[in-house]
């Protein structure tokens, strides 16, 4: 009784505090806590990482850690994997397509061209690939084939980044219509990057002025006038540093401005020089060969047609008998014609002032005087010989002379020179690193005892290192060791610059 009393009061007083909320009152609720998810190619690395303390030469270990070393922006770690994978088998069409990756990301687009290349002959499917070799074929000036891999791709996924990369494509071989027609309908979404696109599209096909009006009305301000004077150099440019302009941002020295380097103008068929189509410097051959009407009078030496200057031949003069040479054979291709050159009126040869042959009466000198020393040097002195005042001159005796500057001194070794370490944990976390490390020490056994822990930034991470060694032998030592105590960890070497901190 008493708790059917008590049930029904609980209901009625929530009903009153019901009726008691104004209307429109939100309920209340938990705030939402949003965390950040980790990157799977982190805890790809990771697991690689397990596997490779366990096998240092597992391949495929090595391929997943080098390319997720790869999607993480870790271009170096990348390279460090796959070199090793590679070392293990060289003709792998895996490891030949991710150092094609790794190129890529590098700016060696010839090298990642001849890593495609071989990996497609291993075997190895290239289908995943077709994006990265299109752009590849770009950078190498060769966009007959970068437009069959961008196809290619979007066969298999219309990712808007590579339509971009196809109608800029079309426009570097000349396709405007192709490019236009491609870029519409992004166009028409209103992508801010596809108006990017359609700028430098107009401005490799001469229009300079419609691509900076593009850029100017739908990009920002502060883009548009940075990006002003580097689409109006476009047409100077050659297809292979069009397509790293347009693509990369990468724009060449003007030094080298409508010219390849060689290994690019070997893959990519075509003379160094702007792209096809486009304004270039006039061949040799005009610059040289002379145009208009000769000036001056019309008996006079001739220039062959070829450019060539004739031979000129001196008369001899009466002293000096001429050295006899041989005749020169007249050209075929023209026939060059040597003329008198006109008479001009004689000049009186020139006279001297005085002839040797005349005797000149010999003068008497006059017989030395003897001067005593006091007299010689009376007028000697500062008082009697003041110095005028010249306006602007320049007191001589104030003037520290030169000396030699001392040799530079040597200079300072750098702050953060490369060194080897061994990687023993990552993560985004530095606060944990320190329970981390004690962890791993009690893990260690005594390799880990006397050691000290320092943390560098590994792109979306972190890492805790042990170090330094003095050689990578003696790193790689060191993780045989710990993988012995059954603590996973591998061989690190930083770059020159890059900054190691301690942990303490």
């Amino acid at each position: 009784m008493i708790l059917a009393s008590f049930r029904k009061f609980t209901v009625i007083a929530s009903g009153v505090a019901a009726l008691a909320m104004p209307l429109g009152a939100p309920a209340a609720s938990a705030q939402e806590v949003v965390q950040a998810l980790p990157n799977p190619a982190q805890e790809t690395l990771n697991d690689a990482l397990r596997r490779l303390s366990r096998n240092p030469d597992s391949l495929p270990s090595l391929i997943a850690a080098g390319r997720a070393s790869l999607e993480l922006g870790d271009l170096s770690a990348a390279q460090t994997f796959l070199t090793r994978a590679q070392n293990i088998a060289p003709n792998d069409g895996r490891v030949l397509a991710s150092l094609g990756m790794v190129a890529m990301r590098r700016g060696q687009p010839a090298t990642a061209v001849q890593l495609f290349t071989n990996a497609d002959r291993q075997g190895e499917p290239m289908a995943a690939y077709a994006a990265d070799r299109g752009l590849a074929y770009d950078l190498v000036g060769r966009n007959d084939r970068a437009q069959r891999f961008y196809r290619q791709a979007l066969s298999r996924d219309e990712t808007p980044e590579v339509v971009r990369r196809l109608a800029l494509s079309y426009a570097i071989s000349g396709n405007a219509e192709a490019s236009e027609a491609i870029l519409l309908p992004l166009l028409q979404r209103q992508d801010r990057s596809a108006f990017r696109t359609r700028a430098f599209a107009l401005a490799i096909a001469g229009r300079d002025a419609e691509a900076v009006a593009i850029a100017e009305t739908m990009l920002p301000q502060r883009l548009s006038s940075r990006l002003a004077p580097y689409l109006r150099i476009m047409p100077r440019l050659t297809r292979a540093q069009q397509a790293a302009a347009a693509n990369l941002g990468q724009f060449p020295d003007a030094a080298q401005m409508g010219r390849d380097t060689p290994e690019i103008a070997a893959l990519s068929g075509n003379a160094m020089g702007p792209a096809e189509g486009q304004p270039g410097p006039a061949p040799a051959a005009d610059r040289l060969e002379p145009q208009g009407e000769t000036l001056g009078p019309a008996t006079g030496t001739g220039v062959a047609s070829t450019g060539e200057l004739p031979a000129v031949s001196s008369a001899p003069t009466a002293s000096t008998p001429p050295a006899t040479a041989p005749a020169r054979q007249p050209s075929t291709a023209a026939t060059t014609v040597l003329a008198e050159q006109p008479d001009f009126p004689p000049v009186e040869a020139a006279q001297p002032s005085f002839s040797i042959a005349e005797p000149v009466a010999a003068t008497p000198e006059p017989a030395p005087q003897q001067v005593e020393l006091s007299e010689a040097f009376a007028d000697f002195t500062l008082e009697s010989a003041p110095v005028p005042s010249t306006a602007g001159a320049v007191d001589i005796t104030a003037i520290e002379p030169a000396r030699e500057a001392p040799p530079p001194a040597a200079p300072a070794p750098p702050a953060h020179p490369s060194r080897h370490w061994v990687q023993v944990a990552t993560g985004q976390d530095v606060s944990a690193f320190r329970f981390d490390w004690r962890r791993i020490q009690r893990n260690a056994g005594d390799l880990l005892a006397d050691a000290d822990a320092f943390r560098a930034p590994w792109g979306q991470t972190n890492r805790l290192l042990t170090g330094p060694f003095d050689s990578a032998r003696e790193a790689q030592a060191m993780v045989s060791a710990l993988a012995g105590e059954g603590v996973d960890s591998f061989g690190f070497t930083s770059q020159e610059g890059e900054v190691i901190q301690s942990l303490d």
